[in-house]
């Protein structure tokens, strides 16, 4: 039988797995990474995580976003927590745009999509249970990326990206990270950053959906969002810039960090990708990383997941059904998944992630 999914373990959640198995009350964070589409392939895995595996927890549950990561998890806590995450697949799908799609439109478009998928009464519901804990990542932009102006934001951009490429802490110099976190959650994942310029704002019924537009907020591509309410004032953007797929210290994470991802490189910050840094089970003991396998990757269309360019270079007609076929393979490896965990093969399936 194909293997549809690789799990690999640091080294702690590797031995963990071997002698208990993988068990849900043991898991006390579960991470979404930036990626945009690519995450469709996810949702099966999202869908089994909220129908079985976490089903009738009690336990607080942290969850940790950025981007399409925020934007997934905006189905947990709620009642229709499985209907809610179709419904996003669904609206982000079917999503078009005219040939040269500008800024405002894409914005527009976002901003539609989320108040559709995340009304008041979702954010009502997601605020007053205490089990699944949001923190989603947003930056404040400083100096000329704080700019609408694409000349100046992307003169801006161009200082940020050299000044992580010579060490990523200065990346700080030209953006702060801002973690909002749920109600419940005290303290908040995270006091302990020192990486990055870091603060902590609570998430209210008045900034949530302030806060997940600003987390999916690409620079160049849509608009950030002014003065999120409870926050410091300034023009907020895509919590990816710092914490694309995260390289975060997650030592304060009691039990393991469950991290199902799109892909096997795990890239730390938005200007990394043409870098070699990446982050490894050896910066991450504690986490469980469940990626697709090649031979997955190998059978969706065009033999790649999906991805932003998708836009431009396929028809709407092809896009949309590659998509769907995407996500319809991605359920293929939640029921693998489901099947490793209920027998208990992820012991022997489980890979030693260094």
């Amino acid at each position: 039988m194909t293997d549809w999914i690789e799990v690999r373990a640091g080294a702690k959640a590797f031995a963990h797995i071997q002698k208990h198995g993988l068990q849900a009350d043991q898991v006390s964070m579960l991470m979404g990474a930036s990626g945009g589409p690519k995450w469709f392939v996810l949702q099966g895995i999202d869908n089994y995580l909220l129908k079985d595996f976490f089903h009738n927890r009690q336990a607080p549950l942290n969850l940790l976003g950025t981007s399409a990561g925020g934007w997934r998890f905006a189905s947990f806590g709620r009642p229709d927590a499985e209907a809610a995450s179709r419904l996003f697949c669904e609206l982000y799908r079917a999503t078009v745009y005219s040939d040269k799609p500008d800024v405002n439109e894409i914005s527009d478009k976002a901003e539609a999509l989320l108040t559709e998928y995340v009304p008041d009464q979702a954010v009502e519901q997601i605020l007053s249970q205490q089990v699944f804990r949001h923190h989603m990542i947003v930056v404040r932009s400083k100096g000329l990326s704080a700019s609408e102006k694409p000349f100046v934001q992307g003169a801006g951009l161009l200082a940020a990206a050299s000044a992580n490429t010579l060490k990523r802490k200065w990346l700080g110099r030209h953006f702060e990270r801002v973690v909002f976190y749920h109600p419940a959650s005290q303290p908040p994942v995270g006091k302990a950053w020192n990486d990055l310029p870091t603060r902590h704002v609570e998430l209210t019924q008045q900034n949530f959906r302030q806060a997940l537009l600003a987390t999916g907020s690409i620079p160049m591509v849509l608009r950030g969002v002014r003065n999120i309410v409870g926050a410091p004032q300034g023009i907020y953007r895509d919590g990816g810039v710092t914490d694309y797929h995260f390289d975060l210290d997650l030592s304060e994470q009691q039990g393991l960090v469950l991290y199902p991802h799109f892909q096997r490189e795990v890239i730390p910050g938005w200007f990394d990708k043409k870098l070699k840094r990446r982050t490894t089970g050896l910066n991450w003991p504690n986490v469980v990383n469940i990626v697709p396998s090649q031979a997955f990757i190998d059978r969706l269309p065009f033999a790649k997941i999906p991805d932003r360019t998708d836009f431009a270079n396929l028809d709407v007609q092809t896009r949309q059904a590659y998509w769907q076929t995407a996500v319809d393979a991605g359920y293929e490896m939640a029921e693998q998944l489901a099947d490793w965990v209920k027998t208990g093969a992820i012991a022997q399936r489980v890979k030693l992630w260094s």
